[in-house]
């Protein structure tokens, strides 16, 4: 179901197994690859700190990751350095674990490199972190639609519209799309916030919003597509 997708990803073998025995699956498959291999290659001598790390970045899946902000969450508690942080994110991104989109900024037509937003490589090394079946849907669907994306071989950015954050700045063959994710524009709050983003900006390049609603919210300016036929058939 696309709920279960939501929540526990696209690992193929997970789905040979029940609901209970698919979860030790993904937490097993999550300590051999994460922990495991990437503490062994790269020789780490402090792995608890390098879980502490990872356990932060992959539960902020779809969101900014600031080297400064962990660095200053975790010194707290546990002695490390900024650079430490630094190589230890660097580490996951070069394993395929994550990846970290740029902001295009429309101003200088240019990326910039000091703003990066963190993907998990598969939304259930997010869930298998959380707490309580407290599933973090907003920013799975998110996720998805990103790593979907790179798969239809789109390059993405993340584009600023003023003070606002569009997810993503799509191109492909001479095409952009400026695309927004939502699991859900049904509150009245959500469908303002989403469909604001857009404000200010011509018709230059198409604007999409996804979400995992049946009903159609197109507007004149504003194409509607729901989750599931994005991933039945793309943008």
């Amino acid at each position: 179901t696309i709920t279960d997708y939501l929540v526990w990803g696209g690992f193929p073998k997970r789905i040979e197994f029940d609901a209970d025995a698919q979860k030790r699956y993904l937490e097993d498959l999550d300590e051999t690859i994460i922990y495991k291999d990437i503490i062994l290659r790269y020789k780490i001598r402090k792995p608890e700190l390098f879980r502490t790390v990872s356990d932060f970045v992959l539960r902020s899946n779809s969101r900014i990751v600031s080297y400064n902000a962990i660095h200053k969450a975790l010194k707290q508690k546990l002695s490390c350095s900024l650079n430490t942080i630094i190589k230890y994110i660097d580490y996951l991104e070069g394993a395929f674990i994550i990846d970290r989109l740029k902001l295009y900024s429309p101003k200088t037509k240019q990326e910039l490199n000091f703003y990066r937003k963190s993907y998990n490589a598969d939304v259930s090394l997010n869930s298998i972190r959380c707490m309580d079946k407290r599933f973090d849907l907003d920013h799975n669907i998110e996720n998805i639609v990103y790593n979907e994306l790179i798969y239809l071989g789109y390059n993405l950015y993340v584009f600023k519209n003023s003070n606002r954050e569009i997810d993503f700045l799509a191109k492909k063959d001479n095409m952009e799309y400026l695309i927004q994710v939502a699991y859900s524009v049904v509150d009245e709050k959500a469908y303002a916030r989403e469909f604001r983003a857009f404000n200010g900006l011509d018709n230059s390049r198409q604007k999409i919003l996804i979400s995992n609603d049946d009903i159609d919210y197109s507007t004149s300016t504003v194409r509607h597509i729901s989750f599931k036929d994005f991933l039945e058939h793309g943008i």
